[in-house]
């Protein structure tokens, strides 16, 4: 067991957990249907990446392929979920930046395409 892509994936999991209370409880009065969609997208993906996170957790031995598996998910993450989080909350922060936001999404995108890339040539590598 890897213990730093578990202490990663526990803070992702208890994240996924408050946002996704947060956006089922509060901010469904404050925003519209299409903007939940977006933040229950962003809440299913982080989840999604926490389970990998934790299958990665149990590959024995660490290797360059595992550690970049480790950053490509975090950073997918952030950037993918994040944004999204982001963009549907956007009319209630009045973000003046958010217009610019949607071409980062794709970006967490990769980076989650990236990361299950390294657990394939981790696995293949596998002996």
């Amino acid at each position: 067991m890897n213990k730093n892509i578990v202490l990663t994936a526990a803070v992702f999991g208890v994240m996924a957990v408050i946002l996704g209370a947060f956006g089922a409880h509060s901010l469904k009065e404050s925003i519209g249907e299409p903007a939940l969609a977006t933040w229950t997208k962003g809440v299913e993906y982080q989840f999604y990446h926490v389970f990998a996170l934790l299958f990665l957790s149990n590959i024995k031995v660490e290797t360059r392929l595992t550690r970049l598996a480790h950053l490509f998910f975090s950073l997918g993450i952030i950037f993918f979920s994040g944004s999204l989080y982001l963009l549907a909350t956007r009319a209630i922060h009045q973000l003046e930046f958010a217009s610019y936001i949607g071409p980062i999404t794709p970006i967490g995108g990769l980076f989650f395409i990236l990361g299950w890339m390294m657990l394939f040539f981790t696995a293949a590598k596998k002996q």
